[in-house]
């Protein structure tokens, strides 16, 4: 009998001790989920729906092969060595009247705008991962600015949960200097129970907006899902974002398959002066929540958007492809539509007016 109990005992444990993790995020209430029903979202009660009918689910066979590829490892997965980082003088980019955008690698960057400091999506940790140690590592082995040498920043924008774009330790770093948090629904238990404020943070459903400063924000739609625990997959939502302010626009698609999202985007809040567009991290077996780069090329279309800057890629190896395909697709799928593509080094200030553009990943 002891033979049993001792080894179901120390499951039992470890199971409650990885429930309990921060990292984890926090858990959302009965009373929150009844107010997302009323409020008319795209809402089961439990959880919540794209748009448009969206599988997240690979087969068996598709799940194996992918992940014997993965543990085979193949060329060109990651870089040969660490990528180059420019340091960012936080002084000199919220200085500038300009619009600057700078870029963190993957889906994470900084927009100074209309005398506005916004960070959008927090990882500035060493890997997506609950437990920094395991996962694959940041290709530029740290972020063109640690979270201790950020800015005062005046929001945040999280477009949803998964751990490469909302990183519990950027966040418990960088809490007290942050004015206000701008989250998709349900993100809102993760922040508090890291221990944000609740009176900083704001939660938005699809098409919901709100004012920053001089700046209005609007919670757009996303195809895509969320989840931290493996057992609450779209227990809370995901987005896009738009800012909007006097002169100049700028949209974030978040992660996102292609859809007519896009378009009705561009028909509501276009034109858009530059477009962070997701191009990375892509796969056949999961095409419907990550865009191929030529879909990101027309999605950038859809919202008509002047120029497009790509994103989700140069940080981390989360799919099969080369570390290099989509920025190399992307750029010529842009080429080919006439589309104005920048593509900046990690840590370089893009002016938004003034954009700049090398092939450094070669």
């Amino acid at each position: 009998m002891w033979w049993f109990i001792i080894p179901f005992g120390v499951i039992a444990a470890l199971y409650v001790t990885f429930l309990l993790y921060p990292a984890l995020g926090g858990r959302i209430s009965r009373e929150e989920r009844s107010a997302f029903v009323a409020k008319g979202a795209l809402y089961s009660g439990r959880k919540f729906n794209n748009i448009i009918p969206t599988s997240t689910a690979a087969s068996p066979a598709a799940m194996i092969a992918v992940a014997k590829e993965f543990i085979k490892g193949g060329n060109n997965r990651k870089p040969a060595a660490a990528l180059p980082i420019d340091r960012v003088d936080p002084a000199e980019f919220t200085g500038s009247d300009e619009t600057s955008i700078v870029w963190f690698g993957h889906s994470t960057f900084l927009l100074h705008m209309e005398g506005q400091t916004l960070l959008v999506d927090p990882m500035l940790g060493r890997a997506p991962s609950p437990f920094p140690l395991f996962g694959g590592k940041r290709f530029s082995g740290r972020p063109p600015l640690d979270a201790e040498q950020l800015p005062p920043l005046d929001a945040v924008l999280i477009t949803h949960d998964h751990y490469d774009h909302l990183d519990y330790g950027t966040v418990k770093r960088i809490k007290d200097k942050v004015g206000r948090f701008f989250v998709p629904l349900g993100v809102r238990a993760h922040l508090i129970r890291w221990g944000v404020d609740p009176d900083k943070i704001e939660e938005l459903g699809w098409w919901d907006t709100a004012a920053l400063g001089g700046l209005q924000l609007a919670c757009t739609p996303a195809r895509h899902f969320s989840g931290r625990r493996g057992v609450d997959q779209n227990a809370t939502l995901w987005c896009s974002w738009v800012v909007r302010g006097r002169h100049k626009s700028v949209f974030c698609s978040g992660d996102s398959g292609y859809g007519p999202h896009f378009k009705e985007i561009g028909d509501r809040y276009g034109p858009f002066d530059v477009a962070m567009m997701e191009c990375g991290q892509y796969d056949a077996s999961w095409e419907a929540i990550h865009m191929m780069p030529e879909q990101t090329v027309q999605a950038h279309l859809d919202v008509q958007a002047n120029l497009l800057i790509p994103i989700h890629w140069g940080a981390f190896t989360l799919a099969l492809h080369e570390w290099t395909d989509p920025i190399e697709r992307v750029v010529a799928a842009a080429s080919q539509q006439g589309v104005a593509i920048a593509t900046p080094r990690l840590g370089q200030t893009v002016l938004v007016g003034a954009p700049q553009s090398s092939a450094w990943w070669k």
